[in-house]
């Protein structure tokens, strides 16, 4: 049972049905749907991305339940999509947030180049990005793009309970690892 600010309640069985309409009652979260229409600055969603996102938002049937190749059963909101593991959507957002990134430090002026060749962290792992030119103290920046889901089963609870507690958990996560030295 959920109770939002207009003091009506809806009935869910999903775990983070709550979080949705908690969300969607927070300011600003319908400004994507005033956002104009322009392609040449990746503004322009086709009608399948707008059925989705609409379908979202008002918690409405996406598609038929099934089972998924990972394994797991996709309910008729079809979430599973968004955290799966095998999901091809995950490198696509990652890899189309990385580009927006390195295209906006290339508009700045500011030459870079994507995941460089011959760094990596002392946990193995490469940044996304690197600037061709000494940013701070004679050192380049880097960057590391990290594409979170809001419906991953660690932050639906919280969402239950307060709108946009699940993006201060991953952005409290974010910058403790952003902070550690390398």
């Amino acid at each position: 049972m959920i109770n939002n600010n207009n003091n009506s309640e809806v009935q869910s069985e999903h775990p983070g049905t709550a979080g949705f309409f908690l969300a969607a009652s927070s300011p600003h979260s319908g400004d994507w749907l005033q956002a104009m229409p322009i392609s040449s600055c990746g503004l322009r969603l086709d009608d399948e991305a707008v059925r989705i996102g609409v379908g979202l938002r008002l918690g409405l049937t996406l598609c038929v339940p099934h089972k998924c190749h990972c394994g797991a059963l996709v309910d008729a909101q079809g979430l599973h999509g968004f955290v799966c593991k095998k999901s091809p959507g995950r490198p696509a957002r990652h890899h189309a947030l990385n580009d927006l990134v390195a295209r906006a430090m290339v508009s700045a002026g500011i030459p870079c180049t994507k995941e460089p060749l011959g760094l990596s962290r002392s946990d193995g792992k490469r940044p996304d990005g690197l600037s061709l030119v000494p940013w701070e103290a004679g050192k380049p920046l880097t960057w590391d793009v990290t594409v979170i889901c809001p419906l991953a089963d660690s932050y639906v609870a919280a969402a239950a309970r307060e709108a946009g507690s699940r993006y201060d958990t991953i952005r409290d996560a974010i910058l403790t690892c952003a902070r550690k030295p390398t």
